[in-house]
């Protein structure tokens, strides 16, 4: 048995179109927040984006966007699909593993309960989001579920850098206009 997550084609397109490198932390949250945009107008998944990126160099591993709803799969959060992909790509499971530059995860807001724990195991060594507060859930009605209160401590304790508030306007507009299309928001039994 097996199954299979991927990106649309779309999303391939435009990762092929991305240039060699995003040398700033704008340039590459502008481009998360670009898939996350284009996911949900195109009818391919939740208005969700994260992208891996060399941190020093600003060389883009991969953008991937939501694909819960597309694949039947609730864990085909943007976060479990970029991480993933990004790992296949490079050939690890620890994107923090010795001799590999320094890997930085960018997100359209802080990640979910679950994809915390997978940004947290990854490996990855830095985390830049476009916010953190409540505005994702009020505005959208996603259930982003329970995370700990002391969350950016714990990304500090296994040495994970954090970035916040990266372009956060822009990223609060995309969930606004989610919001005004009425697409539809998946929580499992309206969670």
């Amino acid at each position: 048995m097996q199954f299979t997550l991927s990106l649309p084609d779309w999303a391939v397109e435009e990762n092929n179109r991305l240039p060699e490198r995003l040398p700033t932390l704008e340039d590459r949250m502008a481009a998360v927040i670009r898939f996350s945009r284009l996911n949900f107008e195109r009818g391919t998944g939740g208005p969700f984006a994260a992208g891996v990126f060399e941190r020093d160099t600003g060389r883009p591993v991969v953008i991937g966007v939501n694909r819960v709803m597309a694949h039947n799969c609730s864990s085909a959060h943007a976060e479990v699909m970029t991480l993933s992909l990004a790992q296949q790509k490079l050939g690890t499971w620890d994107l923090g593993g010795a001799g590999l530059p320094v890997y930085q995860f960018v997100v359209n807001w802080r990640p979910c309960a679950m994809c915390f724990g997978a940004t947290l195991w990854s490996g990855i060594r830095s985390l830049v989001i476009a916010g953190s507060g409540p505005e994702l859930e009020q505005i959208t009605g996603f259930d982003e579920g329970p995370i700990h209160p002391e969350w950016d401590k714990e990304l500090a304790k296994r040495g994970i850098e954090l970035v916040n508030n990266v372009l956060t306007d822009e990223a609060v507009k995309v969930y606004r206009d989610f919001a005004a299309s009425n697409s539809f928001v998946y929580n499992a039994r309206q969670g």
